[in-house]
């Protein structure tokens, strides 16, 4: 994966409200990683090392029964981070980080986000509202996959996803796609292919393409609009 040549802390809305002064004692230990598809950044119950702040990767939280199924209760993308758990003391999750669309993140050093967190600056206010929206989106997921159908959960997750990159083709197969709804994967081809029919998408191996956002927005449930004004009414402004 070749490095951007344009890259910087700005890409991240969390690190983007970093305080000159925040910013002279963190960016010594912020270091640029790829991260790559399927890469796995925690498993249940291991405490995270660093935490993560994806600028044009999108990292899916998943939580995987004792049988070895699996379903996404949140994706992070460029608003937000991974390893909410480092600053809220509880040291480990029963969920798990994998990278769902392969990019770059920043990350910092555990003790060193503890350190900053604990100064009780604007990063520290930028991660609880971050937190909040994160805690929205999850139980919005959670409601979702509940009361609506899957060509619901589809258009949500399509929006959401394509939101937090800079093009409408995605590197995802259909399987994958089943994995992160926890639905079968006969559903979601079925749930593609009448998109595909409608003009909303299209695919092929691999690959998922947005092809009518404005018809994608009108199919999906109340749930994405929710998860995204959230987003922005807390992470849009710095206070």
């Amino acid at each position: 994966m070749a490095t951007p040549k344009l890259h910087n802390l700005q890409q991240n809305t969390i690190l983007a409200a970093l305080t000159p002064e925040e910013f002279s004692r963190l960016i010594s230990a912020v270091e640029l990683v790829p991260l790559r598809l399927g890469q796995m950044l925690y498993e249940p119950n291991e405490q995270l090392g660093h935490a993560y702040f994806p600028t044009t990767a999108i990292v899916s939280l998943h939580y995987i029964t004792e049988s070895g199924a699996s379903s996404e209760t949140a994706g992070v993308g460029n608003e937000g981070m991974v390893g909410v758990s480092l600053f809220m003391n509880g040291n480990t999750t029963p969920s798990s980080a994998v990278v769902q669309t392969a990019g770059y993140a920043y990350r910092i050093p555990r003790h060193l986000l503890k350190e900053e967190f604990n100064r009780n600056g604007l990063l520290q206010r930028q991660l609880l509202r971050y937190t909040q929206a994160l805690i929205t989106q999850i139980v919005q997921t959670a409601a979702c996959n509940r009361h609506h159908s899957i060509t619901q959960q589809l258009c949500r997750w399509l929006l959401l996803t394509v939101d937090r990159t800079s093009h409408s083709e995605l590197v995802i197969t259909q399987e994958l796609v089943a994995n992160m709804l926890g639905v079968r994967r006969e559903s979601i081809t079925e749930a593609a292919r009448n998109l595909q029919t409608m003009g909303c998408i299209s695919y092929r191996r691999g690959h998922i393409t947005v092809t009518d956002r404005k018809d994608l927005e009108v199919r999906v449930c109340e749930c994405y609009s929710v998860v995204k004004k959230e987003i922005h009414r807390l992470m849009d402004h710095v206070h």
